[in-house]
């Protein structure tokens, strides 16, 4: 499954993609937020996993969701 993480600040999101390179299965990619997605700083990281690990968040993820179809995602964590 696809999973894009949105942040509040630009370093969280580096430091994100960072720590799962770790994980080269899980192909982690830093990219802009899509546009139907907001967030704080406007940069998420995409990752591919057999779950989300909700757990591993830190209170710098700002939300975390499902990519669903080619532009249609599903709410898995909102930190607000």
């Amino acid at each position: 499954m696809t999973y894009i993480a949105t942040f509040h600040t630009h370093f969280a999101a580096v430091s994100f993609a960072r720590l799962l390179k770790a994980f080269p299965e899980m192909k982690p990619q830093f990219m802009p937020v899509p546009r139907k997605l907001s967030s704080s700083c406007g940069t998420c990281v995409r990752y591919l996993a057999q779950n989300p690990n909700l757990d591993a968040m830190d209170e710098d993820v700002e939300a975390v969701y499902e990519k669903i179809g080619k532009e249609d995602y599903t709410l898995l964590m909102n930190a607000e």
